[in-house]
């Protein structure tokens, strides 16, 4: 049996002059304007103004918090390099959410706007913009899966870190095929892309429900239930460190989505039904 050829992946990277533009600053700004485009869009289709509910100071907290939660994840639970603060590489997902949400929060509540009512149409904007800013991941070779060589197999010998034999084992100590060499290139599943289509997908369906009849939140709680259930399908696939020995191997990745998930359900149960003090999406019309 002959095994699929693999997929040679470059990273993606233009100069400009004295400016070097990689794939993955591009996606992260695309995403960030993505989100912002959904953001405006769905807040004037529930009837609300767009220019009073500040929506690009969000997105400008969303963003900061989101650069700050990913390093300070990365720093304190990965590496535990003080210096890796300042490296282009090492940002992480759920540090980056938590984050955003501290920082978009506390925006929010100073500008006297209601969090819930953002959290609502941030769960459409998130997923759109995940779908996106993982297209960055893919340009640069990073967080790609464990060693594969079936269909759509992808090596990546420039990518960050190359999927070579020596920096699996040390970077990830992922187990290696029997025989295999330290600089011996080997190919891997593509999770970039398996994120991108899941994060698609759950945007289809974040779109697709968006004119719900429940209090203003309740999608949010539908966003943390697909994300976490993305996130916790997608570990089992990605090259990782961190499986923890008191989970089942599972890695902290998947201990977290499962939180995200049960709070999910929870903003979904107490967001479920429109009442006092929890109106629904749509603005009131008041009546002279």
């Amino acid at each position: 049996m002959t095994l699929a050829s693999p997929i040679i992946h470059h990273p993606f990277n233009f100069s400009l002059g004295p400016l070097n533009l990689t794939g993955f600053g591009i996606a992260v700004l695309m995403s960030f304007l993505i989100a912002q485009i959904v953001s405006e869009r769905e807040l004037a289709h529930r009837g609300h103004d767009v220019e009073a509910a500040a929506v690009s100071d969000v997105l400008f907290a969303a963003l900061l918090g989101t650069m700050i939660g990913a390093k300070l994840y990365y720093v304190v639970v990965v590496s535990h390099h003080i210096s890796d603060l300042w490296s282009r590489g090492g940002f992480v997902f759920w540090g980056g959410f938590i984050g955003s949400v501290v920082l978009c929060f506390f925006t929010i509540k100073y500008k006297k706007l209601r969090f819930v009512r953002f959290a609502d149409v941030a769960g459409i904007a998130i997923a759109a913009g995940y779908a996106v800013g993982r297209t960055g991941c893919w340009a640069v070779g990073d967080d790609y899966g464990k060693p594969y060589t079936g269909f759509l197999s992808v090596a990546f010998p420039d990518g960050a870190p190359p999927s070579t034999g020596a920096e699996l084992m040390q970077a990830f100590h992922v187990a290696l095929p029997p025989g295999t060499g330290p600089q011996a290139v080997l190919s891997v599943y593509p999770t970039q892309l398996l994120e991108v289509v899941l994060g698609f997908a759950m945007f289809a369906i974040l779109w697709r429900i968006r004119d719900h009849k429940h209090a203003e939140g309740w999608l949010m709680g539908v966003w943390c239930v697909l994300a976490g259930v993305e996130r916790f399908i997608v570990e089992f696939f990605r090259a990782k460190d961190d499986r923890l020995s008191w989970t089942m191997g599972l890695s902290l990745a998947q201990v977290i989505a499962l939180g995200i998930v049960v709070i999910g359900v929870i903003v979904m149960k107490a967001r479920s039904e429109p009442g006092p003090g929890s109106p629904g999406i749509r603005a009131e019309v008041v009546v002279a």
